[in-house]
């Protein structure tokens, strides 16, 4: 006979289709935006179009969405016990593919060099969030609002420190192409947790879920990508350059100031200074726009009697721009 005293349990402990669907869901938007990203640097749209404007929300909007989920699903998987071979196993692999992709990044784009980003997160706040476990999920909910404003009303030099950048209390604004510091991106973490913390939730839904009809070919394929979150994140990026290049080769964005701009700095930094090359750069593209030669230089379709006009503003741009030094100021 069951002791009435004893708390229900779940009607099932297996995974639950809708929530691997909303996963892939959060991971196709996020590389929908990636994908705006990867636009503008190729040439194709605006420089920085992604950086600003309903992008930028719609950016924040995925990564709460991801961090939602990575605190509901902590209480899904640990919430009767935590089972820690699995979560170590998890922990792990997502700490491992946050440093690949610093690592990446360094190597890659150091300029937007990714120190702390959304696999960083959701590596702390999967730590963070066992302590919050077995709390009222009222009290949960509080934390994450005073965690959420926190950033707003505390700041601090002592922040400025790059090995402390990770807490978000910096008064400087940091240059990463992913930036998601603790503070305030704990706050929607903590939130699915108080969310699935609530009395009974977890079982209907698991009610739901067992109950839920045979999932379609989208719902399965969404489903299939929520599964393999950390392997798709790790994958649609080079996937993405990749069709891009290849689309660039047949057809570049001619004539597109940021195309000509990486290309230029890409060419000089070997043997010049980032600031020289920064500075000569600007300079050539401004005597293109002028002379209307850069879309014929992209495209490669410039007219010969036009080759002195280039060197003409090759040679002004570096006697404007000044010395060529390197990095070491030589």
């Amino acid at each position: 006979m069951t002791d009435p005293r004893e708390p229900a349990r779940p009607v099932s402990t297996g995974r639950m289709p809708w929530l691997d669907a909303a996963r892939g869901i959060a991971l196709v938007a996020m590389a929908t935006y990636h994908f705006m990203w990867d636009l503008s640097m190729f040439g194709y749209l605006e420089p920085g179009y992604a950086a600003a404007g309903w992008p930028k929300i719609y950016a924040r909007t995925i990564a709460s969405t991801f961090l939602f989920l990575v605190g509901f699903s902590l209480v899904l998987a640990h919430g009767r016990g935590i089972g820690w071979p699995r979560f170590w196993k998890r922990w792990l692999m997502i700490v491992a593919a946050a440093l690949a992709v610093t690592a990446a990044s360094y190597f890659a784009m150091p300029q937007g060099l990714i120190h702390f980003g959304i696999l960083h997160a959701i590596a702390a706040a999967s730590l963070i969030g066992l302590l919050f476990l077995r709390l009222p999920p009222a009290l949960t909910f509080l934390i994450a609002a005073v965690i959420f404003i926190t950033p707003f009303h505390v700041a601090s030099d002592a922040f400025n420190e790059p090995w402390l950048w990770w807490v978000g209390l910096s008064t400087q604004p940091r240059q990463s192409f992913d930036y998601v510091p603790l503070l305030p991106w704990l706050a929607p973490a903590l939130a699915g947790i108080g969310t699935a913390r609530l009395p009974g939730l977890v079982d209907r839904l698991r009610q739901f879920a067992a109950g839920d009809k045979p999932a379609g070919w989208l719902k399965t394929t969404l489903a299939f990508f929520g599964r393999h979150s950390l392997v798709f994140y790790l994958v649609h990026q080079p996937l993405l350059i990749s069709i891009l290049y290849g689309v660039s080769l047949i057809h570049p964005a001619s004539g597109h100031p940021a195309v000509f701009l990486r290309d230029c700095q890409a060419s000089c930094l070997p043997d010049a200074s980032e600031d020289f090359c920064r500075r000569y750069c600007r300079c050539a593209l401004d005597g293109l726009e002028r002379g209307n030669l850069l879309g014929p230089l992209q495209s490669g379709a410039m007219p010969e009697a036009y080759r002195g006009d280039i060197d003409k503003i090759r040679s002004q741009c570096t006697v404007e721009t000044g010395p060529v030094l390197d990095e070491n100021g030589n």
